[in-house]
């Protein structure tokens, strides 16, 4: 087994990451190993250079290299933070004496805020109408990323048995193998209920998914995605709709109506505050455009 594929492996097994972040992890190391090849040795022109050889100056033009070729800040930072814990492994347990990245940053990028649905879009979104079973699917889909603030593949994750309709309820897997409880609206779990009745159709009755596809096995991600996507044509919302930004309407909404923002943090299942304060730009912004509209003094002659 080479280097990476047993980083990879380590990620998956003994750090518990899920295939979703392995897979970044290993596109960010493939393109380290890319900017690499493009290092000559001094010594030996024709030859590349190792990964032992690398110091942190070639990770400085590899950032900058990175950044010429039009990749944002919050990319490079993620490959960088990437890279930095790949050589932590190799010190660890491949007696590598140094890590390059230690002390680099990646250049700033402007911030942009989270693109969320208006409160009317949101709801004219989730409220789809159907009898079939797919529809049954899809609307407790809709429902429950709006109605609890998950991520794509926490959703996917679901088994049965993280539904607590008696508490009305949710038990969620996210990031790093971190699970929290997320309360479930009247609305969802009513959605779900008729999703549930329904699912047998597709499902042998073994199987733990909670949302399976139309050969009964789990549902993918990039399935969600496309059932997503054509569920906001039929609605007539004209934004490019996917499920993180029903995760972002979720975070503003609850937010604009309760000022709790450590309550939207846990939900969300943040780490940090900062990473749930973006979304007080977003209710500052939802506040100016109501004062545009409203205030006599605000309006332009």
């Amino acid at each position: 087994m080479d280097i990476l594929a047993a980083y990879l492996n380590h990620l998956a097994i003994e750090r518990g990451l899920s295939p979703l972040t392995g897979e970044n992890y290993a596109r960010d190391i493939k393109r380290l190993l890319a900017l690499m090849a493009e290092v000559k040795s001094s010594a030996d022109p024709s030859a590349n250079v190792s990964l032992e050889d690398i110091e942190p100056q070639h990770i400085r033009r590899f950032i900058a290299t990175l950044h010429a070729q039009g990749l944002g800040g919050k990319s490079i930072a993620r490959a960088l933070s990437a890279w930095r814990s790949f050589y932590h492994y190799l010190i660890r347990h491949h007696n590598f004496t140094s890590n390059p990245c230690l002390g680099l940053r990646a250049p700033k990028s402007a911030q942009t805020l989270p693109q969320a649905l208006s409160t009317d879009q949101a709801v004219k979104l989730v409220d789809i109408q159907g009898d079939d079973v797919l529809t049954l699917r899809d609307h407790a889909i809709l429902e429950l990323f709006y109605s609890s603030g998950l991520r794509l593949a926490e959703l996917v994750g679901l088994d049965l048995g993280a539904l607590d309709a008696v508490s009305g309820t949710v038990t969620v897997t996210g990031k790093g193998n971190k699970t929290r409880i997320v309360p479930v609206g009247s609305f969802c779990l009513n959605a779900i209920q008729r999703w549930l009745s329904s699912r047998a159709i597709l499902c042998q009755a073994d199987e733990k998914a909670l949302f399976v596809n139309r050969l009964g096995h789990r549902l993918g991600m990039r399935s969600v995605q496309y059932r997503i996507k054509q569920w906001a044509l039929k609605q007539g919302i004209n934004s490019d709709v996917h499920p993180h930004m029903l995760r972002h309407s979720f975070a503003s909404h609850v937010l604009q109506s309760s000022g709790d923002l450590r309550a939207v943090q846990e939900m969300l299942g943040h780490t940090n505050i900062s990473s749930t304060q973006i979304y007080t730009h977003l209710d500052f912004q939802h506040l100016a455009s109501v004062y545009d509209k409203a205030h006599p003094r605000a309006k332009k002659s």
